[in-house]
């Protein structure tokens, strides 16, 4: 697959340039769209995985938030917030080399965020404590019964 050889060639890179050893690219129609690698250290930015790097690139190139039409190719299976961004996106199909077991194995373990998001929000290791405030509807009231509002 010359697509996900290219995405483990951008990770490959992306280590000797002092970022993370992920890759990804975004594929629509055979044509690539955009390309991602780990900028987490070098942005000092923890969402700047490559995945949303190029998620973020790809919906600016298409001006668009929906990327139905799209592939993602990753050096890596996804992450938990990179699973998010692809459902949110709407990429239609993901194609990835190493597993989240392979990564964990070099020190990029998502164990803790698996497990931690089927609990309770109140017994996570980081607390989320929900605070009654009387005007928390408020944005979604708004929202409902806006009749311009762009639907996604």
């Amino acid at each position: 697959m010359e697509f996900l050889e290219r995405a483990i060639e951008l990770a490959t890179q992306n280590v000797l340039s002092g970022g993370g050893p992920f890759g990804a690219i975004i594929v629509q129609n055979g044509i690539i769209i955009a390309t991602g690698s780990n900028k987490v250290t070098i942005n000092n930015d923890p969402t700047a995985h490559a995945e949303v790097v190029a998620i973020r690139e790809a919906c600016l190139t298409l001006k668009t938030w929906n990327l139905d039409e799209a592939e993602l190719y990753t050096s890596c299976e996804p992450c938990p917030m990179c699973l998010g961004a692809v459902y949110w996106s709407g990429i239609r199909k993901v194609y990835y080399a190493a597993t989240r077991e392979d990564a964990a194995t070099a020190g990029f373990s998502d164990a803790l965020i698996y497990n931690e998001i089927n609990l309770s929000p109140e017994v996570r290791s980081i607390p989320f404590v929900q605070v009654q405030v009387e005007k928390a509807q408020q944005p979604f009231q708004t929202w409902k019964i806006k009749e311009d509002k762009l639907e996604y």
